[in-house]
Parts: structure tokens; C-alpha cells; sequence
């Protein structure tokens, strides 16, 4: 191990968010970025809690030095730092001096830069080739994309820095929505069977960029989860083939009504629990910054546009219920009985 010493030590001053100590995490109040970072340091205390016990006791004498909590934390952000595809997953790998490549923020090409190839005599080797994603002068640095669709948070917790929204046309600024089927709802089963049979599960997680909108995917769960009371009809049997489509347009006043409440004391709730405003953050990312607080300032000033654009948006949306066109109006005019302009049609024998 002698001759990769340095390449096994190269990364100790990294920015990694999951090192940090408590009270520098506290610059990431009410980011999911700081809940994903929360949440990773306790499964991390788990595993090395059961390394430690079936592993590191039992061998201490193989050891010649003690290894921490602080140690595995450490060593866990370097290898989620250093993995890129193929190499994660099951197929979870570091590829010494191949993964010192560095990202390159002006790359936009999606295709991994990373391919797994097996060689040699009976293809009983394997290699790693790196296809360089555009072209590069000779002396020049050659860059990878660590991810065009990675969140800032992603970034800040995998690699230990952030792309500023508009850099080399870079729109990291995403923050995820968790909705979820509730166990107690009285149609439950039906709507969890609705759900997998389009895709989805009990809990499911979409991604809003910055200036994009909300996915039409999640209007359609929400109204999904919002179902009930004299809608609840398009829960039948009946309809299950069908009421996905049903779904993928207002189905009553009543339930949109619901689904704009959902969002918006949503983002409300999420948007209080920042300890800076927007402008705040603005300001303070118009100074010199240390990697530290210029992650978590890019992080709270994106998340936050994000949510006051979601806010806005179905608030905008929530004023306009009352001019929507719903099911039923939609299927009286399917079958003739409703006009253009909202007129009921009587039909009189002849």
C-alpha cells in the first residue's frame, strides 16, 4: 500500500458537508441539504458501529492505529466522492489516478465519461477507459461531468462544492417534493394500487428546477392523494384503467382547491424554517466566500427561489379554480348534453 499512500491521503482538506462539525451544519438550517447530510452521518454512526464490533475489536492487533467514528465518516465521504458510474451501486469501486479527474463546470455532455470494459486472454481482465466529453488541447486539464442533472445539494454532499445558478449555463437550483399517500386514508389501497400501477409508490419524490414548473406527473398525484368525497367515484374499478387519464386534468373544484392547499402550506412551512432571507443571502454571496459558506449560501439562496416560485405559481393558480373546466363538465359535453359556453342542452322527443 506503500506506493499509494499519497493518492489514499489525497483529500483531507475536502469540503465534504459531511464533515463538518455541528455548528458549521448550522449554515444549512431548513435545507434538504442538511437533512440528506443529518441523515447520511447516522447511517454512517450505524455501520461503523457493527464495523466496529464484528470487524475492528476483534482484529484491533492488525490495526496499528486507532480507527474512529471521525476516521469512517471521513472515509466515507471519499468514496462517495471518488465513485462515478459504472462504479457505483453493487458495482461500488475506486479506480486509483482515474478518479483524480476533476469536473468540469463549461461540460454539458450528458454520456459517462467512465467505461467498463472486459480484456485481456479469456476476457479475464477488466478496464477502465475514460472517453474525454469534448475536446482538449494538448497540455490541457481534462475535465468530466460529475452530473448535468445533480442538484446543488448533490454536489455539496458528494463532492464538496456548487455550480452558481447561471455559470457556463448552469441551473443547479432544485429542491425535491415528497408527497405521500397517507396510511390512514380511508381509500388507501385503492389509490396505493392506482399509483403502482402508473409508476408510482406510496412515497414519491419529484424534483422542481428553478424556471422549469412543476412536472404535469405530480399535478396527477396530487389529485390522486386529494381524492375523496363525491369525487371518490373515479376510484372504482371501473375506472382504474382509465382514471389516471381522468386525473391528468382538473377533476373538481373541491380537489384542486386541495391540492393548491397542499403545495402552498408546503412551501410556507419549508420557506419559514431558513435562518436568511433571500436578499440576505444575495448580499452576503456579492463577498468573498470561503468554500464552506459559499456552499451553503448557493444552497439556501436556491432552494428558497425555487420554493417562492412554486409558492407564487399556485397561487396564481389557486385564483383561477372557479374558470377551470372539471370532469363532469367534461363529460356532459362528451355526450352532448353541455355546450360550448357551459349551456345545458335538453334534448326533447320528437
Amino acid at each position: 500500500m506503500e506506493p499509494l499512500s499519497p493518492y489514499s491521503t489525497r483529500g483531507l482538506g475536502f469540503s465534504n458537508v459531511l464533515c463538518r462539525s455541528e455548528e458549521e451544519l448550522a449554515e444549512l438550517k431548513g435545507t434538504q441539504l442538511l437533512n440528506s447530510t443529518l441523515g447520511y452521518k447516522d447511517y454512517v454512526q450505524n455501520e461503523f458501529l457493527k464495523v466496529q464490533e464484528e470487524i475492528i475489536d476483534p482484529n484491533r492487533h492488525l490495526f496499528d492505529f486507532d480507527i474512529t467514528q471521525k476516521d469512517f465518516l471521513w472515509a466515507f465521504g471519499i468514496l462517495r466522492s471518488r465513485a462515478f458510474p459504472p462504479f457505483t451501486g453493487d458495482n461500488l469501486a475506486m479506480v486509483p489516478f482515474a478518479d483524480f479527474v476533476n469536473h468540469g463546470f463549461s461540460i454539458n455532455v450528458e454520456e459517462p465519461s467512465w467505461e467498463r470494459k472486459v480484456t485481456g486472454l479469456f476476457d479475464r481482465q477488466e478496464a477502465l477507459i475514460m472517453r474525454a466529453p469534448t475536446a482538449f488541447r494538448t497540455g490541457e486539464q481534462v475535465l468530466m461531468q460529475y452530473g448535468k442533472n445533480k442538484s446543488n445539494a448533490q454536489l455539496a454532499l458528494d463532492y464538496g462544492f456548487v455550480e452558481r445558478n447561471g455559470e457556463e449555463g448552469s441551473n443547479r437550483d432544485i429542491f425535491t417534493l415528497t408527497l405521500e399517500i397517507s396510511e390512514s386514508d380511508p381509500y388507501f389501497a385503492d389509490k396505493l394500487d392506482i399509483a403502482e400501477l402508473n409508476g408510482m409508490e406510496t412515497t414519491t419524490y419529484f424534483d422542481i428546477t428553478q424556471g422549469q414548473g412543476v412536472p404535469e406527473s405530480m399535478l396527477t398525484f396530487l389529485r390522486l392523494i386529494a381524492l375523496g368525497g363525491t369525487d371518490a367515484f373515479l376510484l372504482e374499478s371501473l375506472f382504474r384503467n382509465s382514471v389516471w387519464e381522468h386525473l391528468s386534468l382538473p377533476v373538481s373544484q373541491e380537489n384542486e382547491a386541495a391540492i393548491c392547499k397542499v403545495v402552498l402550506d408546503g412551501c410556507r412551512a419549508a420557506l419559514s424554517g431558513y435562518g436568511s432571507t433571500i436578499e440576505e443571502d444575495e448580499a452576503l454571496l456579492g463577498q468573498q466566500l470561503d468554500a464552506r459558506l459559499e456552499i451553503a449560501a448557493v444552497t439556501r439562496l436556491g432552494e428558497k427561489k425555487v420554493l417562492q416560485e412554486i409558492q407564487k405559481s399556485f397561487e396564481e393558480y389557486n385564483v383561477e379554480l372557479d374558470q377551470l373546466e372539471y370532469y363532469q363538465e367534461r363529460r356532459l359535453k362528451n355526450l352532448g348534453l353541455m355546450g360550448q359556453q357551459g349551456e345545458i342542452i335538453f334534448w326533447e322527443p320528437k
